[in-house]
């Protein structure tokens, strides 16, 4: 179904299809040139990693009753088995894509029938996607800038009705003193997550604060490759109209080609920005290259 009608005019504004080309199924990731690595690397001082996945773990983020989205299930299928002089274990994993810390691939939504850059929805079928897959992010490694809304707003957590605008990311990167550059990779820090690690999970879900439509012309503006929050949902839910609709995922998603990463821990980062200063990072986020994937776990690295 179509957007609304002031949503729509946004799609128009902020919409990349086109731009690198009809058959570009990468979209704003093709942003990322050696002058954003350069940025990144140049932002390593101290020489210190910060890993931002949750566990991957059967008793997940997920709710057990999903008919959709399981957590990983591990079975080990070969126990000290011998082979010659050694013996040898192996596993296997059975998960939703999505069900922990992942990146959205750009055929992750569609509406009006199409996916990012005017390709059809149908390219998405039981097996699989043949179209903006989550293998065509490649390589990922840039600048990152944490920008911290809960501590703009001089909380450790923003209320769950709060709707990240284009206000709030412009003071988040005012506060760390950073100007966001074509090829960055934006991680919005609201907080949420100490719900989680608290052990909150009902909470944790819904109602959540998030990106809400007034902060994409922001992004577009400042072109940047990705974004990445804390919380289950990426985007406010529900919405500043009381629904359970996603307009945010079709807006990035569909419209600017700028992949998107839920359930980022971005604690300790944040912790360690407020006490040095400096938000900004070489970033190593490269989704497992699952081909034909609508998405796919990352195990997000920054270092400083």
């Amino acid at each position: 179904m179509p957007l609304p009608g002031d949503l729509a005019a946004l799609a128009g504004k902020v919409s990349n299809w086109g731009r690198w080309g009809d058959d570009d199924e990468r979209g704003a990731v093709n942003l990322i040139d050696g002058a954003a690595v350069a940025r990144g690397t140049a932002a390593v001082r101290r020489n210190v990693a910060f890993s931002l996945a949750l566990p991957l773990t059967e008793d997940g983020l997920q709710h057990r009753s999903s008919p959709t989205r399981q957590n990983p299930k591990l079975e080990t299928y070969a126990v000290n088995e011998p082979f010659g002089s050694v013996a040898f274990s192996d596993d296997k994993v059975t998960t939703a894509l999505q069900a922990a810390t992942h990146w959205d691939a750009l055929a992750h939504v569609s509406y009006d029938g199409f996916l990012y850059n005017g390709f059809r929805a149908d390219a998405v079928t039981a097996s699989g996607t043949t179209r903006c897959g989550i293998e065509q992010v490649g390589t990922l490694v840039t600048r990152g800038v944490l920008l911290d809304v809960a501590r703009v707003h001089g909380v450790d957590r923003l209320d769950p009705g709060h709707g990240v605008s284009g206000e709030d990311l412009a003071a988040a990167a005012d506060l760390a003193g950073i100007s966001v550059e074509a090829g960055d990779v934006v991680l919005v820090r609201t907080g949420h997550m100490q719900l989680w690690l608290a052990g909150d999970r009902r909470s944790y879900w819904s109602p959540s604060p998030g990106p809400a439509p007034a902060c994409v012309q922001w992004l577009r503006d400042h072109d940047v490759a990705g974004v990445a929050t804390d919380n289950g949902t990426f985007e406010l839910m529900p919405d500043a109209n009381g629904e359970f609709d996603m307009p945010v995922h079709g807006l990035l998603l569909r419209d600017m080609g700028v992949i998107q990463g839920q359930n980022w821990n971005l604690e300790e980062l944040a912790a360690d920005c407020a006490d040095d200063g400096a938000y900004a990072f070489l970033l190593s986020a490269s989704p497992e290259p699952f081909v034909g994937a609508c998405g796919a776990p990352v195990t997000p690295v920054a270092i400083k």
